[in-house]
């Protein structure tokens, strides 16, 4: 049968044609938007406890990988990003031994990490199950770690990080040395730590090069915070360090009280959900131990929506019966909606959730995507015409609230607009992870190979925002994928993060949380849970805390000294030795006995 013509095909698509008397009876289908998509999601059944034996196991796991951050700590006193001035271990007998070994506290480091990352894996087979049963197959388990295990197992993991120096990253300068600036008077939007603060300050000696002279591409509840922190502690470096680990965590403790409630909204386990997103290795690492804003984004960005769900897919009407003001549900669903605005004001890729929450809303009031789809051009506004008013209503009800959080932050903390032209800074960084940054830059580099010049700039000019709309279109079709009930707006959101990540100028290890922290909480399937247990492990070891003048002969020695070791203490946790048969065999005898005693 010969097929439609292209371009026929996109305006039948659209519903911008007279579908054919065979397609009359189906005028009103939903269309393929998020069909392949859909199949990531599956509802999840329970699990029962875990047996005495698997307790067992679960327990080695825990203090493996509580070992291993432990061991990180230590490796972290050299290889961590200590401030330029201000260290507060410098001189301490003990304290400061691992900087003057620095290829053994890298392999303390390097060990300790892919300890953490190998603990985490391990630890799957108790929330997903086995992979080559379970999870390879799309099956739930028997049985499941229940959720206080998870949670006192995270805890033990990110207790010796807590009072590690700040891990793989320097940002955490720069939010001192803007807070600085913030707090001093100045618009950090405006002046950057070089200008503002001096080349000599103490803060700014600690700030990247790269950072010093650009200004602050955060979000002014987060500057409002860091202001107050600076405050507080004035030029302590390591004071304000340990309150911006605090506000670190607090986002982390968000994302653990809104994860698994979300991930039972959607009819998915809350403990694979923790696992997947709470627990995983790049949160440990990069937001507990890097201290990014992320956390508190996304802990917040979670909060708001599992508040204004609880409002939208409830019961109760969201307003008065017979009066033009806001039922109990219909606060929730504005005070949710408003933290989801704090959150964008945080780091602004967070406002793409109230996108998908004003989808949420707009279902709830009776939009639908066939009406505006399907129908003849003649009938299309008397069959959407309910949709495009709920569609409109629900925008101009999250817009307004966005409007008011934006200017209530900005009169109480001084900060103003100016976030709203910076927010684009870190496009100066040419990441590898970033798509449309690393095919520019590779062919660049082919470019200079050939003799054609260094076109690479240029090349990234065009690119960067050629791949900013392909994901905006992508980003509209998974809201109509949303809007025709084919995924929940949650799954929706998880998946256009993930294309923003794709297609972001400039991506950085811990963006990738962007998408796996809520699709952790919905996507279930096969596909998606292994590839990103596979990245996650990847990236988590990949990224070392290296500094620029580690050659490549340390590196490499430090790699291979941490596989060994890491290797070993495997042995020593797992390894079948005779006197845990031993113990093991007691341990039976003592039951018998205490059976006989009992009959």
């Amino acid at each position: 049968m010969r097929r439609a013509p292209r371009l026929r095909r996109v305006l039948d698509h659209v519903g911008l044609t007279k579908p054919a008397k065979s397609d009359a009876p189906g005028v009103d289908r939903r269309g393929d938007y998020g069909v392949s998509v859909a199949k990531l999601h599956d509802r999840e059944r329970d699990a029962g406890p875990l047996t005495a034996d698997e307790n067992r196991r679960l327990l080695r796991i825990k203090l493996f990988g509580a070992t291993g951050s432990v061991l990180l700590l230590i490796g972290s006193l050299a290889t961590g990003q200590i401030p330029v001035l201000q260290n507060p271990v410098a001189g301490m007998r003990v304290l400061s031994l691992p900087s003057r070994m620095w290829s053994t506290a890298l392999t303390l480091s390097i060990g300790g990490t892919i300890m953490l990352v190998v603990a985490w894996l391990l630890l799957g087979r108790f929330a997903v199950g086995r992979f080559g049963v379970e999870v390879l197959h799309g099956r739930s388990p028997e049985r499941r770690m229940t959720r206080a295990q998870a949670d006192r197992t995270l805890l033990v993991w990110i207790a010796p990080i807590i009072v590690a120096p700040p891990l793989l990253s320097k940002d955490v300068y720069s939010y001192l040395a803007q807070s600085a600036i913030a707090y001093h008077g100045m618009d950090p939007y405006k002046v950057s730590p070089l200008r503002g603060l001096g080349v000599e300050n103490v803060l700014t000696r600690s700030v990247p090069n790269l950072w010093r002279d650009t200004p602050a591409p955060y979000g002014p509840f987060f500057l409002w915070i860091g202001k107050g922190i600076t405050a507080v502690t004035g030029d302590s470096i390591t004071a304000a360090i340990f309150l911006h680990r605090v506000v670190a965590l607090i986002g982390l403790a968000l994302i653990v009280w809104a994860l698994p409630r979300l991930a039972r909204r959607c009819g998915v386990s809350p403990v694979a959900a923790l696992w997947l997103g709470a627990m995983n290795p790049l949160v440990i690492l990069h937001l507990v131990g890097g201290i990014h804003n992320e956390s508190l984004m996304l802990g917040m960005m979670l909060v708001g929506l599992e508040l204004a769900f609880r409002a939208v897919y409830g019961t109760e009407s969201l307003r008065l019966e017979g009066r033009p003001l806001p039922s109990r549900a219909g606060w929730l669903l504005l005070a949710g909606t408003a933290v989801v605005a704090l959150s964008a004001l945080v780091k602004v890729t967070s406002i793409l959730a109230l996108g998908f929450l004003g989808i949420a809303l707009a279902r709830r009031w009776g939009a639908t995507l066939p009406s505006l789809r399907g129908a003849p051009v003649r009938q299309w506004w008397s069959r959407s015409r309910t949709t495009v008013y709920t569609l409109t209503a629900s925008a101009a009800l999250m817009a307004v609230v966005l409007l008011v959080v934006m200017l209530l932050v900005a009169l109480a903390s001084g900060l103003g607009f100016g976030w709203l032209s910076t927010t684009s800074t870190g496009a100066i960084v040419r990441s590898w992870m970033s798509l449309p940054t690393l095919a520019s830059v590779t062919t660049g580099r082919l470019g200079i190979y050939l003799g054609l010049g260094d076109q690479t700039q240029a090349l990234l000019d065009v690119v960067r925002p050629l791949g900013e709309l392909v994901a905006a279109i992508f980003v509209i079709r998974w809201m109509l994928a949303a809007l025709a009930g084919r995924l929940h707006p949650l799954g929706a959101l998880g998946v256009s993060m993930a294309t923003v990540v794709v297609f972001f100028p400039f991506v950085q290890a811990w963006y990738l949380l962007w998408a796996v922290i809520p699709l952790a909480a919905w996507a279930t399937r096969p596909w998606f849970r292994i590839s990103t247990i596979a990245v996650t492990a990847i990236i988590a070891i990949v990224v070392m805390p290296t500094s620029s003048n580690t050659s490549g002969v340390v590196l490499a020695q430090g790699l291979l000294a941490g596989v060994i070791m890491v290797a070993v203490m495997t042995a020593l946790f797992f390894e079948d030795w005779p006197w845990r048969r031993l113990r093991r065999r007691r341990s039976a005898d003592a039951d018998g006995d205490r059976t006989v005693s009992g009959t």
